[in-house]
């Protein structure tokens, strides 16, 4: 099972090292990675690996969504079918 995180924000040091971190906690594999910097705004978007996830999906993607608001990013994390659903046309 995949999961797909997105993450925007205010550029600032440590912003992936900080997603990545928070994965490794959750026994949680990144796959991909896909990162701008336009204007000063970072965007980032990551495909991850759930299968051996610690916790349950939407515990993580709430723990990640109070860690935005607390870094002053916006971070979220949805199920790859769920973000699949959304982006096609």
């Amino acid at each position: 099972m995949k999961a797909i995180i997105t993450v925007i924000g205010k550029d600032k040091v440590g912003i992936l090292a900080m997603i990545a971190n928070e994965c490794a906690k959750e026994n949680i594999n990144i796959l991909d990675v896909s990162q701008t910097i336009v204007d000063g705004f970072f965007t980032m978007t990551m495909s991850v690996d759930i299968q051996g996830m610690d916790t349950a999906l939407s515990i993580f993607s709430d723990r990640m969504d109070g860690l935005g608001k607390e870094k002053g990013l916006v971070i979220r994390v949805m199920h790859q079918d769920i973000f699949d659903s959304m982006h096609k046309i």
